[in-house]
């Protein structure tokens, strides 16, 4: 649905922002892209509806070379995709509804529909009740939810979200990503996000991307990176923290996903191999409908111990690394 193709784009003659980028989001998926202040991530973002030109590479939305176009034939692509903002961008002086019937306006929606159709958008987000609220009036979350029912007031295809939570309570973030996710199932909506919040990843996104100081590092479907034995970004969803230093044990961090979580893996080592194990931290989510994590086992033996246990689990599909030895 979105193919960004050895996107490069510079600032000043000198600073890169963007430096060879590659990323592909698929039809009807949640698609996080995740890195620090300054990793170029907004910037990625606003190559996608031509607000930021490339100096080299391509962007094709839904079989359209967004890149090569100009005037006309570029506000109608942009008109299919749908942009939600950190801090809202509402108009304060006039009320939700009025907000929407707005951005129906700039797309030549007629005068008899717009009330309607801006009443539809703000029932689809569940703030029908305040359509007559102004800005000042409405909380972050009700506020996020009037951009979310604006960036669909044109029936987008593709709608972006730069950093739509950053600026939310955790109980408003979890409520409006999980009407992120209602509304790409219920719409067919591709989903590209920018975030530095691992947590905003791990809620919402079926895939990912880590993007540092202009470049990709590593992506792709959740659930595949988590067993991606070295992954980042599967360490990152799933943090253990520094592991301890335990006189005559060796230590294994374990990675499940889908199915390796739902069986009785330690259980069985215990028993096939004799092993005395013990566990020393666990994390498990629900990611992309599945459950993932990891776990963090102490070891107790020589070195040859880890070593047969670590291919055990490798042989169950389970992801193993092992930390240290006895």
């Amino acid at each position: 649905m979105i193919t960004i193709d050895r996107v490069t784009r510079t600032f000043d003659g000198a600073v890169r922002a963007l430096d060879d980028v590659s990323i592909h989001v698929r039809r009807g998926e949640v698609f996080g892209v995740v890195g620090q202040s300054g990793a170029g991530k907004s910037t990625l973002l606003r190559t996608v509806n031509a607000l930021e030109r490339p100096d080299s590479g391509t962007v094709t939305v839904d079989g359209v070379e967004v890149t090569a176009l100009q005037g006309r034939r570029l506000l109608e692509a942009r008109h299919r995709i749908g942009m939600v903002f950190q801090h809202f961008n509402l108009v304060s002086n006039r009320t939700a509804v009025e907000n929407i019937e707005f951005a129906l306006e700039a797309v030549g929606r007629p005068r008899s529909a717009k009330r309607d159709e801006a009443l539809e958008m703000l029932d689809l987000v569940g703030l029908a009740h305040r359509a007559d609220a102004y800005p000042g009036e409405l909380s972050g979350g009700q506020r996020q939810r009037v951009g979310i029912a604006r960036a669909l007031a044109s029936k987008p295809d593709v709608l972006l979200s730069d950093e739509a939570t950053s600026a939310l309570d955790p109980d408003t973030t979890r409520q409006i990503l999980a009407l992120i996710r209602r509304l790409s199932r219920d719409l067919g909506l591709t989903v590209l996000l920018i975030t530095h919040e691992m947590d905003v990843v791990k809620q919402v996104c079926d895939s990912a991307a880590l993007l540092e100081q202009g470049r990709v590092v590593e992506q792709g479907p959740l659930l595949d990176l988590v067993r991606t034995k070295g992954s980042r970004l599967a360490h990152d969803l799933f943090p253990l923290g520094e592991a301890p230093e335990l006189p005559g044990y060796g230590v294994l961090d374990l990675t499940f996903a889908g199915g390796e979580a739902e069986r009785p893996t330690i259980a069985m080592l215990a028993r096939d191999l004799g092993i005395d194990v013990s566990i020393l931290g666990a994390t498990i989510e629900t990611i992309a409908g599945e459950q993932a994590g990891r776990t963090r086992l102490a070891i107790p033996g020589e070195p040859g111990v880890v070593e047969r246990a670590a291919r055990f689990l490798g042989e169950q599909g389970v992801g193993v690394e092992v930390v240290s030895r006895p």
